[in-house]
């Protein structure tokens, strides 16, 4: 499965300016592109939500060898409740912690060279205070199971991840499809996982030809999808197919054909540019404000 690659992890925002201030100004990630949408996804990438919405792609380098965060953005939602689903994205960088301390972001130390931070919404940021690699500083994504041993199952005997460490005393399993990926955590929260309205979902890419396969095996184990395959547009990019499944405790998981995937996330030197004129432009808070009304908390 060396030829599948982890991509990034949707995160819903409620909050587009403060959360563009963490990913920029504190992680030190760049805009990678930025794209706005009149209508709802039909694979649903921007939650359950029929109207307009924009999506951010933010990371330390191009998404080819980088795995980075979708941001997507609902324009009426102003806050999301969270889950136990998303444990957390851990990532090396001195400089994101040194970031962090000069602007006042709340950091606290939970281990040796170890701060937790959260984004703007809640979501929980690890960051190791040493040097940022030359290489892609995301280190891994975790998630909470239900049921370790049916997790790893799943996920490496039908997904085809490999299983790289075991740690029976935090009851966690470290996988990836390669060494030089961001892994995947899975930790056993010893209960059921409510995945809130935050929910998140994590992508992958695989050769397209692949596509049919994994919706064929997941139909032939009776395992959830959610999107049979489908073609996703983006006004004025390539189009690309998807699969979108879910694991046992319910966790997004989307497969895109990896061809035309690399066409669609090429880096736009103009997304930076493009992101800040849409917040520039999004007067719905002045909308609600003046109407005497919030913006949904979903």
């Amino acid at each position: 499965m060396a030829l599948r690659r982890a991509l990034h992890f949707v995160f819903k925002v409620g909050d587009r300016a403060k959360t563009a201030t963490f990913y920029r100004d504190v992680l030190g990630m760049k805009i990678l592109r930025h794209e706005e949408f009149e209508e709802g996804c039909k694979a649903t990438c921007n939650g359950p939500y029929d109207g307009k919405w924009s999506k951010t792609m933010v990371g330390f380098g191009p998404e080819d060898d980088h795995f980075v965060a979708e941001l997507t953005y609902n324009y009426g939602v102003g806050e999301y409740k969270l889950g136990n689903d998303f444990l957390g994205i851990t990532l090396q960088s001195s400089q994101a912690v040194s970031n962090a301390k000069c602007l006042g972001w709340p950091l606290t130390e939970v281990g040796e060279a170890l701060y937790l931070t959260q984004a703007p919404g809640g979501y929980p940021f690890y960051l190791v205070d040493k040097e940022q690699p030359h290489n892609d500083p995301v280190q891994k994504v975790c998630l909470g199971v239900s049921d370790l041993q049916r997790s790893t199952h799943y996920w490496s005997t039908l997904l085809g991840m490999k299983v790289m460490d075991k740690n029976e005393e935090r009851k966690t399993v470290l996988m990836g499809f390669a060494d030089s990926q961001c892994k995947l955590e899975l930790q056993d929260i010893g209960g059921m996982v409510d995945h809130g309205t935050a929910f998140g979902r994590i992508a992958f890419s695989c050769p397209r030809e692949q596509l049919p396969v994994i919706e064929a095996l997941m139909k032939k184990e009776n395992q959830k999808i959610l999107t049979p395959l489908v073609s996703l547009d983006t006004p004025g990019k390539a189009t690309v197919e998807v699969v979108i499944l879910a694991d046992p405790d319910g966790h997004e998981i989307c497969f895109v054909g990896d061809e035309a995937f690399r066409q669609l996330s090429m880096l736009d030197p103009k997304g930076n540019e493009f992101l800040d004129k849409a917040m520039a432009e999004d007067k719905s808070d002045e909308w609600f404000a003046k109407h005497n009304k919030q913006k949904t908390a979903a």
